[in-house]
């Protein structure tokens, strides 16, 4: 299989190479903005939407979104490997844009339900293959700074969906045109998304003029590989946290700091995420240095950022019981710098262990099992909060959860390139 790299090219290449990075940068902030805008107004919409009812209904309709995207994911990372990441990532762009834009005219909890599942269907494709074909141009010191800076785009997008829960108290916008006018700017992006963005040139990557594999090889061929189950687990485990902390924690903190919706929502993300922004730069760079002495790099800092998100749950469930609103915070900034660490370097570490041919599919595989079970976290999490179970036991039994993932990645055996074209 021919192989090209960064490093080195000419700079054409390093040009296309980072403009997918830019053009699907605003794409990773919308594909996360309307996920938090529905948390950071949880208040509004459920006044506005009375038959919703209970906190274990709201954690139901979150969990139906995951539950539904979790299941499609493997096929979206499937048809993008087979067909076109291209294609895949414009129309599920558009599709999702424009159930945004419906969500906006729900008035009853079937109708939201129904608009949210929809979302994980739209919602599905986009990732498996955005990470993807960022790893088809990134091939060599730069794929975790590339990978981290379009994790950026996600973390933006929390933020401002943070923001949204002012939109949602004020008299003059509200959280229904919101979700209409963000469903219409990720409509119009589409366009120019379509005209400029490029799958990489078969006469550039050999692996395009070999044969597709079908589902069944692609299922067999990773599913038999020990280091890719061990990546799904650990993708998956901190993941159980990650979910309850992005859709709940606006609300834990109106609730147990007497905060105000909007402020809520705001301290709920933009210090984390922020912590987040820069975490993933740094964890980048640092994992792209570190590969360079060390295959385990990218393991390292990625464990590395495991490790303070342990202390990090622990601290955050501690604050809220003690009612202690700057420990929270700080926390929750711990929380983001480890976060930051770890989400750079999952599609990095997949990189290392499968080949070219079945990424996507594999990270729709780690997206199917993670969200999926991110969707029992979030109905698990309401149905306790219904019966008064202590935030810190919770967030304690998360960070024991964290603990273990971290032994799973360091059992993980990543690959010289010359065999991953096998």
């Amino acid at each position: 299989m021919t192989k090209h790299s960064t490093t080195g090219a000419p700079f054409s290449w390093l040009s296309m190479a980072w403009l997918v990075v830019i053009l699907l940068f605003p794409v990773a902030m919308l594909n996360y903005l309307d996920r938090q805008m529905i948390a950071a107004m949880k208040t509004s919409v459920m006044l506005d939407i009375p038959s919703i009812g209970s906190d274990a209904n709201w954690g139901r309709m979150l969990g139906q979104f995951k539950w539904v995207y979790a299941f499609l994911s493997p096929i979206g990372g499937y048809l993008a490997d087979r067909y076109s990441r291209r294609l895949t990532i414009c129309s599920s762009l558009f599709a999702w844009s424009l159930i945004t834009f419906l969500t906006g005219h729900v008035t009853t909890y079937n109708a939201l339900l129904w608009t949210r599942t929809l979302m994980g269907v739209s919602e599905a494709f986009y990732i498996p293959a955005a990470l993807a074909l960022i790893a088809d141009y990134h091939t060599g010191t730069t794929r975790s700074r590339a990978v981290g800076i379009h994790q950026m785009g996600i973390y933006c997008g929390v933020i401002l969906g943070g923001f949204s829960g002012y939109a949602a108290e004020s008299p003059n916008i509200g959280w229904q045109i919101a979700f209409q006018v963000i469903g219409v700017v990720g409509i119009v992006y589409a366009v120019p998304l379509l005209i400029f963005l490029r799958d990489v040139p078969a006469k550039l990557d050999g692996s395009l003029n070999e044969e597709r594999p079908s589902i069944l090889i692609s299922l067999r061929v990773l599913l038999l590989n020990g280091s890719f189950l061990l990546l799904v687990a650990y993708f998956t485990l901190p993941a159980l946290a990650g979910w309850v902390v992005r859709d709940w924690m606006p609300s834990i903190l109106k609730d147990s700091f007497n905060l105000g919706q909007g402020f809520a929502g705001v301290s709920a993300t933009l210090y984390w995420q922020s912590a987040a922004i820069v975490a993933a730069l740094l964890g980048g760079w640092l994992a792209d240095r570190w590969m360079e002495r060390n295959i385990r790099g990218r393991i390292f800092v990625s464990a590395t950022g495991m490790c303070l998100i342990i202390p990090a749950l622990i601290c955050v469930g501690i604050a809220t019981s003690q009612g202690s609103f700057t420990m929270a915070i700080l926390a929750l900034i711990l929380f983001g710098i480890g976060w930051g660490f770890f989400d750079c370097n999952n599609m990095p570490i997949l990189c290392q262990i499968v080949s070219p041919r079945y990424r996507a599919t594999g990270y729709g595989i780690m997206n199917m099992v993670s969200i999926s079970c991110g969707g029992l976290a979030d109905w698990g999490f309401g149905w306790m909060r219904d019966r008064h179970v202590p935030i810190s036991v919770i967030f304690g039994v998360f960070a024991g959860v964290c603990a273990i993932s971290v032994i799973l990645v360091l059992f993980i055996r990543p690959r010289p390139v010359h065999e991953l074209s096998e």
